[in-house]
């Protein structure tokens, strides 16, 4: 049996409104944790102390916040082994997959702007302290 979805309201695609659902999404990915975690889990299944070995800097509230948040937007699947202790896994859902494609060009964009966003912080910087 098919049932009828109801109609979306337009205003939950649109990244521009407060309210929208679009600009909830964006915000939970388009942050340096998730961004780092999508680029870390690439191809590979990690538990839970790798990817924080992974992630320098990355405190474990933060790490579960994260995980937490990309496992309830079906981008990271978590599955938990029955053994003592739990052995707890994560890995990319396909959907994360597509991301990690705009994650990657990022990444390659950061590499390729670093110089030259360094030298334009250095003159705004430098043109300020006057």
């Amino acid at each position: 049996m098919v049932t009828k979805q109801p109609a979306r309201d337009p205003a939950d695609t649109d990244l521009t409104r407060a309210d929208s659902l679009a600009r909830e999404i964006f915000a939970g990915v388009a942050n340096k944790w998730a961004l780092l975690l999508i680029n870390v889990l690439a191809d590979r299944t990690l538990r839970f102390t790798e990817l924080q070995t992974q992630v320098g800097g990355i405190s474990h509230k933060m790490l579960s916040q994260t995980l937490r948040h990309l496992e309830r937007d079906g981008l990271v699947d978590r599955t938990v082994h029955p053994v003592v202790p739990p052995r707890v896994e994560y890995r990319l859902t396909d959907a994360g997959q597509a991301l990690r494609t705009t994650v990657n060009g990022m990444c390659a964009w950061t590499r390729t702007y670093m110089d030259h966003i360094e030298e334009a912080r250095r003159r705004f910087d430098s043109a300020r302290a006057v």
